[in-house]
């Protein structure tokens, strides 16, 4: 065995590295997203779930942390085992950030067009644009409704 000593702790070496990598994976970042929840939040005057809330900056900033993590595992050389599970996290990972911050987006503009057209003003001044804003408005709660029922990041 003496004469293996190198090998045996690059091996042993590599094993620990793989075990830790593993490791953070699974019960760091894999189990957070298994149960981290949207908070979703009544806004002005609309009573049912309409926004995301509370937490919203949190969980934006857990997904910043754990892609880049993932990275890091990624150009590791003991990620071999693993290579395919990490990819498919980063690029899973990377899709929730665009999806969320598209999200958010959509929220500002909707909370903006509902102070505008909530006024009885506008909309008679604008009826095509108050009607369309109308159907808009019931699409996001419906959707808006489903991420509450539903609330898991993920």
């Amino acid at each position: 065995m003496l004469g293996f000593k190198e090998d045996i702790e690059d091996i042993a070496d590599s094993a620990d590295k793989q075990l830790k990598l593993e490791t953070q994976l699974r019960d760091d970042i894999i189990k957070f997203w298994e149960d981290a929840e949207l908070e979703i939040k009544t806004w002005k005057g609309v009573d049912t779930p309409c926004t995301l809330g509370g937490n919203i900056q949190d969980i934006q900033d857990k997904l910043e942390e754990h892609i880049m993590a993932l990275n890091q595992m990624n150009a590791m050389r003991y990620v071999t085992p693993f290579k395919a599970e990490v990819v498919e996290k980063i690029t899973l990972i990377a899709d929730v950030t665009d999806i969320i911050e598209k999200w958010l987006k959509v929220q500002t503009l909707w909370t903006n067009l509902v102070s505008v057209f909530s006024s009885g003003d506008i909309s008679k001044q604008m009826p095509t644009e108050s009607k369309r804003f109308k159907a808009i408005h019931a699409q996001w709660l419906k959707i808006m409704e489903r991420a509450h029922e539903q609330r898991n990041v993920i």
